[in-house]
């Protein structure tokens, strides 16, 4: 499966903010999340990272 992990990085702390991502786009102000059941999310920040074969992207929080 292609999903991935969303973490909120936060000085040397990273907080999950969402499992299981499909879609990340631009949103006002951050960026929004939509996760493989249709949950989603609007969160500050900017991608700092992205690790596909560990399905983790890290966002670096404003």
């Amino acid at each position: 499966m292609c999903e991935s992990n969303v973490y909120l990085k936060k000085g040397e702390d990273e907080q999950l903010v969402l499992e299981d991502v499909v879609l990340i786009k631009p949103a006002p102000g951050g960026l929004y999340l939509e996760d493989i059941l249709g949950r989603v999310r609007e969160i500050s920040g900017r991608i700092e990272l992205i690790d596909l074969m560990n399905h983790r992207i890290i966002v670096t929080g404003q």
